[in-house]
């Protein structure tokens, strides 16, 4: 058997790892079923989450049994790990509603048939929990003093931390040790920010079964420009082709920076190592091959290769290649009368959500950053009128980069 252990180093997916000889040599002797917990916080996962996704993916291609964990239960209380203030607290029909969407998306990565991987959602051991009996199995192995060392703690304690979520830690851990009961799990996975909750869990395992379970995290990744994975001026990158186009989704990608492109060809595709090395060799305008390469096979990925070829095609229209098809770009239907009648070139942009505001568009004309019609605005009092349609749309531009259509009806 491979040992993936190796796989994930390589590509870069670890960041600490508990009794390193035993875990390693564990992942490349036996069947190891693993899990990765998902806080249904939304409705879709976003570009944050793929790294976790693609860590389950290798280990699921090289023999072993992942777990997705859609949190139901602790999603009820939140995670404390990483924030500084208290997460909303959600209602049980939006966590269902949540888990729904996060389902599909993980199925796009994942073998769940024959129980090559299993989808679980925490509600159904937590829910039904006794309290007094879960303090007497649970929560008399943990240590007061100890837990509020964790750094998931002590972010929170000048602004205070809630009892509620001081729970957190102990559901977790509970968490590891149903699945290591039920399932056998004898690997948790997760970003940095969890490793506090990750070590108490293999803990929890190991007093109360007298067997050792293991950790391991992925690192908090930021782009070579300082921005946390994944998040862009306009918000996340989601996984939902309804709340990130799949063009968008491409572009995301297509705009890598130089310097993130070989890191993340190794994280989120599944090319082979050495076409990795080359591509993450090219320099100068070379990269751009490289740029697209990634933007297609996450998208595809993703969204499928359908769509990615569409986004590829549209993009590579929209930057001056040859004639392709452009109706993946992002695009706005607006009534004739509106154009007819005319309307202020800060109102387009708004209505097309290029921009959040008009201040913000007068902004960028000032700036010299929005075009129309591949010419440049310098009026931001301009009215937009039937002139300006050709071929029945009007093409508007912010930057270099961020094309769309206005298709008048």
């Amino acid at each position: 058997m491979e040992n993936v252990f190796y796989t994930l180093k390589e590509r870069g997916f670890v960041q600490q790892i508990t009794h390193d000889e035993p875990l390693i040599r564990l992942l490349g002797e036996e069947k190891v079923t693993a899990y990765v917990g998902f806080d249904p916080t939304g409705d879709s996962l976003h570009v944050g989450h793929m790294l976790p996704i693609m860590a389950l993916a290798h280990l699921q291609q090289a023999g072993h049994r992942p777990i997705a964990i859609v949190g139901g239960g602790t999603g009820m209380i939140g995670d404390p790990s990483g924030r500084t203030e208290m997460r909303q607290v959600l209602t049980r029909e939006l966590i269902k509603h949540n888990i729904q969407g996060i389902k599909a998306q993980l199925a796009k990565f994942l073998d769940f048939s024959d129980d090559k991987a299993i989808l679980l959602d925490n509600a159904d051991w937590i829910l039904p929990l006794n309290y007094i009996e879960f303090l007497r199995e649970v929560g008399s192995q943990f240590s007061v003093n100890r837990m509020l060392t964790a750094e998931c703690f002590k972010t929170r304690m000048e602004r205070g931390l809630s009892f509620i979520e001081f729970n957190y830690m102990l559901l977790q851990a509970y968490d590891y040790l149903v699945l290591y009961r039920k399932y056998g799990c004898r690997l948790e996975m997760g970003g940095d920010d969890q490793w506090s909750n990750i070590l108490a869990g293999a803990d929890l395992v190991r007093r109360l079964e007298g067997e050792e379970a293991y950790g391991l995290t992925f690192p908090l990744l930021t782009t070579a420009g300082g921005k946390k994975m994944g998040k862009t001026e306009a918000g996340a990158v989601w996984l939902d082709p309804d709340k990130t186009s799949p063009y968008d989704f491409y572009q995301f990608w297509r705009n890598t920076h130089d310097a993130d492109v070989e890191r993340f060809l190794y994280l989120y595709t599944f090319l082979p190592v050495e076409e990795v090395k080359r591509l993450g060799s090219l320099k100068d305008n070379k990269i751009n091959e490289a740029k697209k390469v990634l933007a297609f096979e996450v998208t595809k990925l993703v969204h499928g290769e359908e769509e990615a070829i569409k986004a590829k095609e549209a993009s590579e229209a929209l930057f001056g290649g040859a004639n392709a098809d452009e109706s993946a770009a992002p695009s706005t239907e607006v009534q004739g009368n509106t154009i007819e009648e005319g309307i202020n070139i800060t109102e387009l942009l708004l209505l097309t959500g290029l921009v959040s505001s008009k201040s913000e568009g007068r902004r960028l004309i000032k700036q010299g950053g929005i075009y129309l019609n591949g010419d440049r605005v310098d009026d931001e009092e301009l009215i937009i009128g039937s002139e300006y349609i050709d071929d029945g749309k009007i093409v508007l531009r912010k930057g270099k980069k961020v094309f769309h259509n206005v298709y008048v009806k």
